[in-house]
């Protein structure tokens, strides 16, 4: 492969931020290219009904989505459907602008295939990102798959309610979901935000604004994998009870359960292949409480085999981030086409069939 080969090896030799800007760059160019997005996707791109998923009112082409992380400014959204993603969030955004941690603060587990991040919602703010997006929608290259906005609390702000509020307000409209963000580790207080009283008030009033507004956007939560038993029954029963639509599964972890690397001590969540089977035991118990309502499978996905697990554990869609860094952009392809024979394999008429069917799993997956 191309990636592993020439791609991955350029790349690693950079920090690991200065790597991802330059991606970042270059995917905005693809962006900015019409032609040559159309060519990346027809090399990209799989077809077929199988696969199309219609929830919350959208349809979904493929399972597939980017993760909340990578195109944190919305600087390459365009460039998500020509990689042949079926979704795609940005952010996390926050409603003022804020530098995040200090660097450096992203780090390689190469050997683990992970990655440590205390990037710390690096955002340009609420306002830039929406103007960002006002153009790509003008431009009529926003929407061409769903597009999920992630939004989290500005590091100085007292009331967060009101914080996230403000930048629902901001972005709400150009989004086809919004993600409520109370899971990352590397904003000071931010899980707390997971508590059965916060959670149950920001609910409520990201909820009101979208109501008063007139938007009626899907609002997902996203949730640390980090929470014991008690505290996954708060969260599902406060989602269901507020009208949240659904939930993702979940963020990095603070777990360094079984990493070997010299980089297991810095701070900041983990994610990759080392996440995969706590974020697949986590899911498996959501889905046992959630009474049926959706779930986003993430973390640990590089193979058709791991978005499969998450799939069969309850999981509607998945979204790769980790996964991606370390294995390009045939990275969705791969896994769709995987998907495909999994099905084919398992007797399924589509991959919406399999949807927490952990006994249609075939042998050896």
């Amino acid at each position: 492969m191309i990636h592993r080969r020439l791609v991955r090896p350029a790349l690693f030799r950079l920090d690991p931020e200065r790597a991802h800007a330059m991606a970042i760059a270059s995917l905005g160019v693809l962006a900015r290219t019409p032609p040559v997005g159309a060519l990346a996707e027809r090399r990209f791109r799989v077809d077929d009904s199988r696969l199309s998923q219609e929830l919350w009112g959208l349809r979904f082409p493929n399972p597939v989505g980017l993760a909340a992380g990578f195109d944190k400014q919305a600087h390459a959204v365009p460039a998500w459907a020509n990689l042949g993603f079926g979704f795609a969030e940005i952010g996390t955004i926050t409603a003022e602008r804020q530098p995040g941690n200090p660097k450096p603060r992203v780090f390689r587990l190469v050997e683990e295939r992970g990655l440590i991040n205390r990037l710390g919602f690096n955002s340009d703010g609420a306002d830039a990102v929406a103007e960002r997006l006002r153009r790509w929608e003008q431009a009529d290259r926003a929407h061409r798959i769903p597009l999920g906005i992630n939004i989290g609390r500005t590091r100085v702000a007292e009331d967060a309610a009101a914080d996230y509020v403000a930048t629902f307000a901001r972005v709400a409209s150009f989004a086809d979901y919004v993600t409520i963000n109370v899971s990352s580790p590397n904003t000071p207080g931010l899980r707390d935000l997971q508590e059965r009283n916060a959670l149950e008030t920001l609910v409520t009033r990201v909820g009101a604004a979208n109501r008063v507004n007139g938007l009626q956007k899907p609002i997902l939560v996203k949730i640390a994998p980090d929470l014991d038993q008690a505290a996954l029954e708060a969260i599902v029963g406060i989602a269901r009870d507020r009208g949240v639509d659904g939930l993702i599964v979940s963020n990095t972890t603070i777990s360094r359960a079984g990493v070997a690397s010299a980089l297991a001590d810095e701070a900041g969540g983990l994610s990759g292949a080392p996440l995969r089977d706590l974020s697949d035991d986590v899911l498996r118990r959501v889905n046992l409480l959630a009474g049926g309502l959706p779930i986003i499978g993430v973390g640990g996905i590089f193979s058709g085999a791991d978005a499969w697990r998450k799939i069969l554990a309850g999981a509607s869609l998945v979204q790769v981030y980790t996964g991606f860094v370390y294995e390009g952009a045939g990275l969705p392809r791969r896994i769709n086409e995987d998907l495909l024979q999994l099905c084919d394999q398992a007797g399924l008429r589509s991959l919406s069939d399999a949807v927490g069917q952990e006994t249609a799993a075939p042998s050896g997956h």
